[in-house]
């Protein structure tokens, strides 16, 4: 799943970049159109293949079985806290920064989720459910080794 994430986050920003030069640089209404058109469609299609769902599949697969699922809900609560913040905020955003402004905003933040992925989200193809569970407990004993290391 992180190969997939890492290989579509950057066509993301790439359809988003478009979307942003559409914006600010004239050149022509049907060439903007165009631009604008086919930035949406990319975007859109490479998001809904990955970067939509692929998060939703993690959270069901990084938690003990004990707690799955009461961590799942909260995951999904948390998605779509996220998804409501972002439809109600764009209308606001665009009277204020404008068009340009909020794909920047969508640029930087599909930046950083790259950034986040490649850092911290292990590659999990291929390995059963209960190796990546003990994957991601080995991940947390790790750090609360290096915690309890540093506090003393």
């Amino acid at each position: 799943m992180m190969s997939l994430l890492l290989s579509t986050i950057p066509i993301l920003i790439a359809a988003l970049i478009a979307l942003v030069l559409s914006s600010i640089v004239s050149m022509g209404s049907v060439v903007n159109a165009t631009i604008s058109t086919t930035g949406v469609v990319v975007f859109t299609s490479i998001f809904v293949m990955a970067f939509g769902i692929i998060p939703n599949i993690l959270c069901s697969e990084i938690f003990p079985t004990r707690v799955r699922g009461l961590c799942i809900t909260i995951c999904a609560l948390t998605y779509w806290i996220g998804n409501i913040i972002i439809t109600y905020t764009t209308p606001l955003l665009l009277t204020s920064i404008g068009l340009s402004g909020v794909f920047s905003i969508y640029v930087i933040g599909c930046t950083i989720s790259y950034i986040f992925v490649y850092f911290k989200v292990p590659e999990t193809k291929g390995m059963p459910l209960e190796v990546i569970c003990e994957l991601f407990a080995m991940g947390a004993t790790a750090k609360q080794q290096t915690v309890e290391a540093v506090d003393n």
